[in-house]
This record gives structure tokens, C-alpha cells and sequence, in this order.
């Protein structure tokens, strides 16, 4: 996914890092699929028989995002990171978050969780207190945890399968109690299957955004009947990553709403 600025012409203040975390603005969602898994970004999505909603995922990776041209070709939804770990806060958050706003793009924020770094609850708190909020405005999506392949070291992060799923738990509790939504899982089926044991623990609350380069969604992880949104490419225009909201617009929004 290519930048859309000079990372040499960019003079904006940058967060302190742990010394383990060294590399966030190179960390999004998705941004360890293709070391892992197969897939074939540049395949068109086959066409669903329910209507479908055109959305993106973006970073400090990308910079300033042209939202205008996005909404021109039919962006309807924006999730922004917002942190990773429990000390990188996404010095972009807020520009690109309110930019996607102004266009009237309906907008939420997701976390970049590194396991092995701290608590799920620990993590969670400073998620929320960096942008991972939720009102129910109808403007506002879900809070997003991204469990991801370890960007840093082992693909699990070092945790057992049961670890794993206390960890995420521990995430889902905490964002719960200080939003009032449980938050979206974004991860890939080989991932869960790996790391969690193929857990059908979280099914019931948590919505899932699947992650498959590929022409279909493919086979899900355990419990969920449906994916809630579908991140299908890394090579999309203007920004790479696009999604899909598996729903109508109108959808959409009651998604938001909650």
C-alpha cells in the first residue's frame, strides 16, 4: 500500500515509542497478511446478492487522504487507527478522522493490539482514552480490535491459545464497559484458527471484520454465521485498503447507531 505523501517532507511531532514497538507507523490493519497468508490484492470482489457499502481503513502510513476523491468514488465509511500497544497514539488520528467526517462519511477508530506488550484491559483503557470513544450519534462506529500476525516477533505474540482468548476477552470487557459497544474483531480465519484455537467465544457480542484478499470472504472463524465487514483488498485507489460493509447503507447507519 503506497503512501500518498513524502515521509521526507513531513515535520509533525512524533509520539514517544517503547523500544519494542519501533515501528507503528508501519503497523496497520493488515499490514502482516502478506507474509503469512496467501492472497491476490488485486482480484475484483465478486458481486453479493445483499447490497453492499464501500469503506476504508486508514493510518499514519497514508498521511494527508484526498477524502473528497474517495467520496467521489463511493466512500461511505472511514475507520482510522488510532493506537497501538498501550503508547502509540496515531499522530494523523484526528485529521483524518474529522476529515472523513466532513465529507459525511460515517467514521470510527480501531487498535492495533500487540498481546504481548501489556494487558488486554490495560490496552483497552488507553484506547478509549486515545480516540477509540463511541456515541451513539449515528456518526460513529464501533470501536475495532485488530488482531493481526505479531509484526515484531512471533506470529501468536509468545501466548498460548487460551492466553490469547483471555487477553481478548479481558480488550471486549473493558471497551464494552467504557463505550457501551462491544468492540468489531478484525482479524483473518488462519489467524484465529492459530491463535485462538479457533475460539467460538466471542460470536454472540462481537461483529467481525475478516480480512481476505481474495474474490469472496471465504470460510469464517468458528461461531460467527456472517461477516460484518469484509477488508478485500490492500491495493484499492487512493489509499489501499477497501472494505465492504455487508449490508445496505441504511444498514450502515443502524450499524452505527447501535
Amino acid at each position: 500500500m503506497a503512501s500518498t505523501t513524502d515521509p521526507a517532507a513531513d515535520t509533525r511531532a512524533r509520539p514517544a515509542r517503547a523500544p519494542s514497538v519501533s515501528h507503528p507507523e508501519q503497523d496497520w490493519m493488515g499490514s502482516t497478511l502478506a507474509e503469512h497468508e496467501k492472497s491476490d490484492p488485486g482480484v475484483a470482489p465478486k458481486a453479493a446478492g445483499a447490497a453492499m457499502v464501500e469503506g476504508v481503513d486508514v493510518s499514519d502510513h497514508q498521511g494527508a487522504v484526498n477524502w473528497t476523491s474517495l467520496r467521489d468514488r463511493g466512500v461511505r465509511f472511514a475507520y482510522v487507527k488510532a493506537t497501538e500497544s498501550a503508547t502509540y497514539k496515531n499522530p494523523s488520528f484526528t485529521a483524518q478522522y474529522t476529515g472523513a467526517s466532513k465529507k459525511g462519511m460515517i467514521r470510527g477508530a480501531y487498535h492495533f493490539a500487540l498481546p504481548d506488550e501489556s494487558s488486554g484491559t490495560r490496552q483497552a483503557d488507553f484506547f478509549v482514552s486515545n480516540g477509540g470513544g463511541w456515541s451513539d450519534d449515528g456518526r460513529t462506529l464501533p470501536p475495532v480490535l485488530d488482531l493481526e500476525y505479531n509484526p515484531y516477533g512471533a506470529a501468536c505474540y509468545g501466548k498460548t491459545k487460551a492466553q490469547m482468548v483471555a487477553w481478548i476477552r479481558d480488550f471486549s470487557k473493558k471497551v464494552t464497559a467504557r463505550t457501551g459497544r462491544a468492540p468489531v474483531i478484525y482479524t483473518t480465519t488462519g489467524w484465529w484458527r492459530s491463535c485462538t484455537g479457533n475460539s467460538g467465544a466471542f460470536s454472540a457480542k462481537n461483529p467481525l471484520w475478516l480480512a481476505r484478499y481474495a474474490a469472496t470472504p471465504g470460510a469464517l472463524p468458528a461461531g460467527w454465521r456472517k461477516h460484518t465487514l469484509w477488508q478485500y483488498t490492500s491495493a484499492g485507489a487512493l489509499v489501499g485498503d477497501h472494505n465492504r460493509f455487508n449490508g445496505s447503507l441504511r444498514g450502515l447507519k443502524a450499524f452505527a447507531k447501535g
